[in-house]
């Protein structure tokens, strides 16, 4: 589709322009200067993709819930709800543990873990009970909080003070643009699996189930990369933020991570 090449190349344009414009004034909209200090950008890398899965499936889920197994709007969100439970719990527990295990297996774990627990939701059927979704999400919730909870502490181990407003600003901003960009991409494998895998089927709820269950099996797929990207965390890049090194009399930190300099 041309208009689908046009904008995308427009786009691209003007990410470009975006870069270079922020990189050259003296006062940026957004500091991308701060993408030069290691465990800041690597967290945003790990964020990004963890995020946007996150964001995707609670796009997708609730539509398959309304629209082939029949649920009104407050059933499905109380079906997505123990998610939230889920996380809030295990948050207390991963927050008590990163000063001693430190972020990188933490989160590693932690989305390895969410991989594996949203991989049933690929074999969902119109049978399946609510409440093995209501458990699935509930524990998805428990190992997301083992990933997000400890990336968010290390993201700004050495970021200066005078720049943590600004490195909170590409925080917020890279989160939002993951989120639509997950919800997009598994809006869109929704869409083609509709359209063209099963347009043999027709709309049958057998070819749309069958859709449904090819995005979460995406959804799955954007976690283990989220997971990939994880093992570029280095703990002593957060050194100043776990006790147990920080504490550490013998602790000397090889290959610093380069902190930027302000302009």
């Amino acid at each position: 589709d041309p208009v689908v090449v046009i904008s995308l190349l427009v786009g691209a344009l003007a990410f470009a322009l975006l870069i270079y414009v922020e990189t050259h004034v003296e006062d940026p909209m957004l500091a991308l200067r701060l993408f030069k200090e290691r465990m800041f950008r690597n967290a945003n890398i790990v964020t990004g993709l963890a995020y946007g899965s996150f964001a995707g499936l609670l796009f997708v889920l609730p539509l398959f819930l309304q629209t082939l197994l029949g649920l009104s709007a407050i059933e499905s969100g109380l079906t997505t709800f123990p998610q939230a439970v889920g996380m809030i719990l295990a948050s207390q527990v991963a927050g008590r543990l990163y000063h001693t295990v430190g972020p990188r297996r933490l989160v590693i774990g932690g989305l390895i873990a969410m991989s594996i627990v949203t991989l049933p939701l690929v074999g969902v059927g119109f049978d399946t009970s609510l409440w093995v979704i209501r458990g699935i999400m509930f524990l998805r919730g428990a190992c997301m909080a083992f990933a997000f909870v400890p990336i968010q502490a290390s993201s700004y181990a050495n970021i200066e003070p005078a720049d943590t407003g600004r490195a909170s600003a590409i925080y917020s901003a890279q989160r939002q643009v993951a989120a639509s960009l997950g919800v997009a991409i598994l809006a869109t494998v929704l869409v083609e699996a509709s359209s063209h895998h099963f347009v043999g089927a027709g709309t049958s709820p057998e070819a749309a189930l069958d859709a449904f269950q090819v995005t979460f099996l995406v959804a799955t797929l954007l976690i283990v990369v989220a997971a990939i990207s994880a093992f570029l965390i280095r703990d002593r890049d957060a050194a100043s933020t776990i006790r147990r090194l920080a504490e550490s009399e013998d602790f000397v930190q090889e290959d610093p991570a380069p902190v930027p300099e302000r302009p």
